[in-house]
């Protein structure tokens, strides 16, 4: 028996830049609300809207960080996270020999 009134989950899609810059360009026009522009797509509007709001940062229209600046801190943040295991494994080994040398 069927479970009454709940959905199957979407499964988890991907798509291209080019894609996600012509829907929040139809966002921008302002004919259609986002929600409507989401439906005709068959997209969600809690996916279309963050799309939209990160364009309007990138543009300056929005507080916030712009798309390059998210790309560099990721950047930095992975970079500081193998510097700090660069870090460990060097107190460890410097441990290892000071222990070895006595």
């Amino acid at each position: 028996m069927e479970s009454m009134g709940k959905k199957k989950p979407r499964p988890r899609r991907s798509f291209t830049p080019e894609f996600k810059a012509g829907i929040v360009e139809l966002c921008q026009r302002g004919d259609r609300s986002i929600g409507q522009i989401a439906k005709d797509f068959d997209l969600t509007e809690t996916a279309v809207r963050p799309w939209f709001h990160q364009a309007e940062t990138d543009a300056g229209q929005r507080p916030g960080l712009t798309s390059d600046e998210k790309e560099e801190l990721t950047r930095l943040r992975r970079e500081n996270q193998r510097l700090r295991e660069d870090v460990e494994v060097l107190k460890r080994a410097t441990a290892f020999f000071a222990t070895e040398t006595r």
